[in-house]
């Protein structure tokens, strides 16, 4: 569970950061949480969009990827959302206590 200094610390990283993961009509699918899970190993925080043609809320969306990826829900805006998952192999963010 992070701190709200952590988050803090997480939001500011991701403001500037360009949505690499995308999850439109067809919801949450396998190839998505595949790619997920891929991603965010190696890069440990990533920002994701929810498209307009998902028919299911940005929130929902963001928080079912997060538990089925085992990351946190750092920030959810509009239809942006941010998943952060410290990596196991080199951890490259270095979160404030």
């Amino acid at each position: 569970m992070l701190k709200g200094k952590q988050k803090r610390f997480l939001r500011a990283m991701g403001n500037e950061m360009v949505p690499i993961l995308q999850v439109g009509k067809s919801g949450i699918t396998e190839s998505v949480v595949t790619q997920t899970n891929e991603t965010i190993e190696a890069r440990e925080l990533i920002k994701g969009r929810v498209l307009q043609n998902c028919l299911e809320e940005p929130k929902a969306v963001a928080a079912v990827l997060a538990e089925q990826t085992g990351s946190e829900l750092v920030q959810v805006i509009g239809r942006n959302f941010l998943l952060y998952r410290p990596s196991k192999d080199k951890p490259m963010i270095e979160l404030p206590k």
